[in-house]
């Protein structure tokens, strides 16, 4: 059963808030991985493994390159569930 997107934000951000070490709270649909977090591309390919796992589904390189903000990953998610 697909998940809403509330949920699979929910999950998001508090993957995000541990994984960079961020307040919960300062965490936004519109934070920019690029910018907003201390994230290099090392960090970002292991939070799309991350992701992977977790919602059980496969991003490919090219998409993953157009997941820039926290809402663009969500609605990404959103859609590509079984």
């Amino acid at each position: 059963m697909a998940m809403e997107k509330e949920a699979i934000y929910n999950m998001m951000a508090d993957e995000i808030a541990e994984r960079f070490n961020v307040e919960r709270s300062a965490v936004t649909p519109d934070l920019n991985f690029l910018t907003d977090i201390d994230a290099d591309s090392i960090d970002f390919v292991e939070l799309i493994l991350e992701v992977e796992d977790m919602f059980n589904i496969s991003i490919s390189d090219e998409d993953s390159e157009n997941l820039i903000t926290l809402q663009q990953t969500v609605d990404y998610i959103a859609a590509h569930q079984n």
